[in-house]
């Protein structure tokens, strides 16, 4: 985490408390290791972290977080924890009241309004693809572009993203690696280190650099 930590802060600004989600945690290591590795860079940077899998009651715990950091993983088995624990309201309300809502991989894709731009196996079955909503829009983390010289015979990200869109109409920004969408209020930017693609439903897609904005989109 150490690479987005100033991002955090900035973000954050005077926040210093953070609800850590680890349920999409990636395979082979336990929430509580999860946690722990998203913990140390950001009590190194002045944040207190609490872990949601260590709360007594999960609910009252995101009603009194200072902000919300949902991590990467599996997005099946992240947004099936989210609901089968009652958490998608919850969440959705504190974010609406003007709580920071952050994440990375799964944790970006949830943000959006529905699973159907996830990347990831389907392992377990949630009981809907129905996400957050806190956007408009879908999400594609960790965007790959084409390789023409590649001898990969199976679809492109960009191919999945239009079958998508033969069933479906909202947008869907999808982002590079180390790409950041900030949202606030009616205004979203592109941040980080790289950009990446929006694309409508029957339209061509269109590149996004760092400092685009999406406004309308909102």
């Amino acid at each position: 985490m150490e690479y987005a930590t100033p991002h955090i802060s900035a973000f954050l600004e005077s926040i210093l408390e953070i609800l850590f989600v680890p349920f999409a945690r990636p395979g082979g290591i336990s929430h509580d290791r999860y946690a722990e590795l998203f913990r140390g860079p950001l009590e190194q940077a002045g944040c207190a972290v609490e872990s949601l899998h260590e709360a007594a009651d999960p609910i009252a715990a995101i009603a009194s977080a200072g902000s919300i950091f949902v991590g990467g993983g599996n997005t099946f088995v992240l947004l099936n924890a989210l609901h089968r624990g009652g958490l998608i309201d919850p969440v959705r309300d504190r974010v609406a009241e003007g709580m920071p809502y952050m994440g990375s991989s799964a944790g970006s894709n949830v943000a959006g309004m529905s699973l159907g731009t996830t990347n990831d196996m389907p392992i377990v079955q949630p009981p809907s693809f129905a996400a957050l909503g806190l956007v408009p829009f879908n999400i594609n983390p960790h965007y790959i572009d084409a390789d023409l010289g590649s001898k990969h015979m199976g679809e492109t990200r960009e191919t999945r993203i239009k079958e998508f869109h033969e069933f479906n109409g909202q947008p869907v920004v999808a982002l590079r690696e180390g790409a950041i969408l900030h949202v606030e209020g009616d205004r979203a930017v592109i941040d980080g280190t790289r950009g990446g693609r929006l694309f409508s439903a029957g339209g061509d897609a269109v590149e996004l650099e760092t400092g685009d904005t999406l406004d309308d989109l909102l």
